[in-house]
């Protein structure tokens, strides 16, 4: 739960109660509602969206009780106070969380294997630039995978979600803080000389919204000289595992 700042029951079903017998759905409600009532847990009412929604508008968050709980087990001394999100950030964290699910989910169904997921700030990789600067490259989200599951090569994943709030100059300025981290061969290093490939999952309040950015992003990419086209897959959110599944390392 801390982990995504925020969760709809849904998502929560998932990650915690997949493997629950008889109906997970209502074993996820009870225990996020005694997690309420105790203060561990607390809740958000909003209109919710895609594979975020059907679950009432009920958005779960660390509350008072949790986060001191939390700190115990960590270096942490003073409280987080909680601050409401605002429907930007709320929906780029349940789109992060999304992704996550749906790799969950097809792990389970067998589509591929989910060997490891770090979401951010631990997916997020600290180097040094030109001129000894330190920089630290921000992916939402970093998966491994293999496919099909128990298949010995590992394809790996560096995975952006846009809901459609940044301009696509924006995206192309983090496109090259990618090939700039690439360039580096820190990765590589780490993963026999292999760099993952950058998931550019695009969403907007409308589908056609939506393709026509993924669309501008990809023609913004082609057109770039210092952008190398195969390190890019730019995919509506439900295209995901069909990605992970064909390979994704360079």
């Amino acid at each position: 739960m801390a982990e995504h700042k925020f969760l709809t029951i849904g998502q929560i079903e998932v990650l915690h109660f997949d493997n629950t017998p008889g109906s997970r759905a209502r074993a996820a409600r009870r225990a996020c509602a005694r997690l309420r009532r105790l203060g561990v847990l607390g809740g958000l009412t909003r209109t919710v969206g895609g594979t975020s929604g059907g679950s009432g508008g009920l958005i779960h968050y660390v509350d008072e009780v949790g986060d001191r709980l939390l700190r115990r087990d960590s270096e942490r001394r003073t409280r987080r106070p909680f601050r409401e999100p605002t429907e930007r950030f709320l929906n780029h964290q349940l789109g992060i969380a999304d992704a996550h699910v749906a790799l969950v989910q097809a792990d389970h169904a067998r589509q591929l294997e989910l060997l490891r997921c770090d979401i951010e700030p631990t997916a997020w990789r600290d180097y040094v630039g030109i001129g000894g600067a330190r920089l630290t490259l921000k992916p939402d989200l970093y998966a491994e995978t293999a496919c099909p599951p128990g298949s010995e090569y590992v394809d790996a994943a560096f995975i952006e979600i846009d809901k459609g709030t940044e301009s696509i100059p924006t995206l192309i300025k983090k496109c090259r803080e990618y090939e700039n981290y690439r360039r580096q061969g820190i990765e590589q290093e780490r993963s026999d000389g292999a760099f993952p490939i950058v998931v550019w999952s695009i969403t907007a309040e409308s589908e056609a919204k939506a393709e026509r950015r993924r669309i501008a992003l990809r023609e913004a990419i082609a057109r770039d000289r210092g952008l190398p086209d195969d390190l890019f897959q730019v995919i509506a959110s439900e295209q995901l595992i069909d990605t992970m599944q064909k390979g994704t390392s360079l």
